[in-house]
């Protein structure tokens, strides 16, 4: 079998020692080419031109899956869920290896990745790119643009985002973004637009998700105080927040978000820029193993 590795080495704090041990692994069993980035957009760069192969697999964190999905899609093949994808977590939230309980041990990680089976996966699109786990608008947004710098994210690790997210909270002062469904028009003041369950971590902000139905789930926080954005933050953590009064649920398959003032966008951990924003679903767009 061939397989194609897309290593990125600055993944987490554990990417660069891991790769020789996971590229040892995988030549045990398979014919094995490695491709090792260098700068944001080279996992794109490369998926986009790998063919020939059985097999991709992404050794990196959720970002870097991010890049190596929208390089297939971006490649021009007729079918590009025929090849599958496998996921070797050495990130730093590793959240889609949570959502599908891809173990984050090597030796465990790569025994799946050449056993497991593969499924068909539906993504989120957001103004033309792929996500596969969420798109956060608003509050979250604010926070990523933070730790927008990967050096950032190399020395504090998951703290990153929590040190972002206290200076975003300190200042914030959301203006309104309007949401549009072809069955709701909502407004309120952070969004997270969902295509798995995690967020983050373990927490689950669109707990109703799943990669493997063509629909999103949007979950609206209508609260504009810090006050009342930490008290969301609370039911989160507590798994209540689906029973505030100020906090909509609902499913869509296409989703138009904008707003008059300056709102900022992640994608599966990574900025994206500020609305205006367009989103759909991608039935089947990838076949992912786990």
């Amino acid at each position: 079998m061939k397989a194609n590795l897309v290593v990125n080495p600055v993944a987490g704090n554990k990417a660069f020692k891991s790769i020789s041990r996971i590229e040892a692994l995988l030549r045990e069993k398979v014919s094995l080419k490695t491709f090792i980035t260098r700068k944001r957009g080279d996992a794109f760069a490369f998926a986009k031109e790998l063919s020939n192969t059985d097999l991709i697999i992404t050794a990196g964190g959720d970002g870097t899956f991010n890049e190596v999905i929208n390089g297939i899609l971006s490649s021009g093949n007729p079918e590009p869920n025929k090849i599958p994808l496998a996921l070797i977590p050495v990130g730093t939230a590793n959240v889609m290896a949570k959502e599908l309980y891809i173990p984050e041990n090597i030796e465990k990680a790569v025994e799946l990745a050449l056993t497991g089976s593969a499924r068909k996966i539906s993504l989120g699109r957001i103004n033309g790119r792929y996500f596969s786990l969420m798109a956060g608008i608003g509050f979250d947004g604010t926070a990523v643009l933070g730790v927008k710098d990967n050096l950032i994210k190399k020395i504090w690790g998951k703290s990153a985002y929590i040190i972002s997210g206290i200076k975003a909270l300190k200042g914030y002062d959301p203006p309104l973004i309007e949401i549009k469904t072809a069955e709701h028009e909502v407004s309120g003041y952070t969004a997270v637009i969902g295509n798995v369950r995690c967020y983050g971590g373990y927490f689950y902000v669109t707990p109703q998700a799943s990669l493997t139905e063509p629909v999103l789930d949007v979950c609206v926080f209508k609260g504009r105080t810090r006050k009342a954005l930490l008290r969301f933050i609370g039911g989160v953590i507590r798994k209540k927040h689906l029973n505030f009064e100020d906090v909509l649920y609902l499913k869509a398959g296409e989703i138009e978000i904008t707003s008059t003032g300056t709102v900022h966008i992640q994608i599966d951990g990574d900025y994206f820029g500020t609305l205006p924003a367009k989103i759909d679903v991608v039935k089947d767009a990838v076949s992912l193993i786990w």
